[in-house]
């Protein structure tokens, strides 16, 4: 395994945690050997779910429990008010989240690869920590693009503790983020903000000399609502198709236009975001973002390299049935790093 700028030889990583140095890489890696990537040993979603368990906490989840042709108890994956139900009941049960809704139409995210993405960004902080995963509110994350669903904030803070701030261009998502967050009296871990540009990420909503640990997003898919539709109409044949072995792997279901997509894709929002964060570089100290597209890497890589980041990270997850990954960078030599991290302890 390759072991990239900073990495501590004593730092426990998740199992296949691909990492490569922007400084030493001179070509993305190579993509066609793919390699079988589970769930994070951290995530509380790696086995089954426990079907008997959950709807004994939440009864509510009971309505939607079907027999699939193999004899297991699962739910209907296509119908969204199942899987709305199913989220409940992992949020209440496994992260103590007791009030958790979303709009109609709104993305309902799958939970364990949401928090595949939050532990992987966990152990790439260990790295600059003596292996060590940092936890607690001094650890200050920026979610662009936070959702209606919160998801990122609620895990985040469940797991480690750490300290959120959302930002959000729909108006009506930040008001059902914000009353998730106050029925769940979590006001002093997640701060939510409007962000009023559209054409902006980070500007318009830092504050001056505010810091962050991370930044996280997960990016608009397509490139456009034609495109967005023939996603939805591949997700339903999918789920047509496995109908008859048996349950359907986890999936988002629903999503406002921008959630789903943006002009030029995800691609487009990718680089925006690496130019961006040049602007700011010495404010957060990794970037990082999804990339569900793997042909999307190479310029993602490219893009780092001529933005003069410091060290990059690539990092493989499994999301639902599909692999994705994530991709990190930091402005911030080691030394620099060590000591972000040096004066976030005293």
């Amino acid at each position: 395994m390759p072991t990239g700028i900073g990495i501590n030889p004593k730092t426990v990583l998740w199992p296949l945690f691909p990492i490569t140095s922007n400084r030493s890489m001179k070509s993305p890696p190579d993509r066609r050997a793919k390699a079988s990537i589970s769930l994070h040993p951290r995530n509380r979603h790696r086995g089954r779910y426990d079907f008997a368990r959950l709807t004994q906490a939440c009864p509510a989840l009971s309505a939607f429990l079907v027999t699939t042709p193999a004899g297991d108890t699962s739910i209907d994956f296509g119908n969204p008010d199942a899987v709305r139900a199913l989220n409940r009941a992992l949020l209440e049960l496994d992260y103590g989240i007791a009030h958790w809704d979303i709009p109609d139409g709104y993305l309902c995210p799958p939970i364990p690869g949401r928090a595949d993405y939050l532990h992987g960004l966990a152990d790439l902080l260990s790295t600059d920590n003596d292996g060590s995963i940092p936890r607690g509110p001094a650890i200050r994350v920026l979610d662009i693009g936070v959702g209606a669903n919160c998801i990122y904030p609620l895990l985040g803070h469940a797991d480690y503790g750490w300290h959120f701030v959302g930002t959000e261009i729909d108006a009506t998502a930040v008001r059902a983020a914000a009353a998730i967050v106050q029925d769940n009296g979590l006001g002093e871990a997640i701060e939510l903000r409007h962000q009023p540009a559209r054409g902006s990420l980070f500007a318009g909503v830092l504050r001056d000399d505010e810091r962050f640990d991370l930044s996280l997003c997960n990016p608009p898919f397509h490139a456009s609502a034609q495109d967005a539709a023939r996603g939805s109409q591949r997700k339903w044949r999918k789920l047509d198709r496995t109908a008859a072995r048996g349950p359907a792997a986890p999936l988002n279901f629903g999503g406002q236009a921008n959630e789903l997509w943006c002009t030029g894709g995800e691609a487009s929002f990718v680089r925006r975001m690496v130019r961006e964060s040049t602007g700011i570089q010495d404010r957060v100290l990794w970037f990082s973002t999804l990339v569900s597209k793997s042909e999307h890497l190479a310029d993602v890589h490219k893009q780092l390299r001529k933005a003069s980041a410091q060290d990059v990270r690539e990092v493989a997850m499994a999301q639902g049935s599909k692999q994705s990954r994530f991709v990190a960078w930091t402005f911030l030599a080691t030394g620099q790093r060590r000591a972000w991290r040096e004066k976030g302890r005293r």
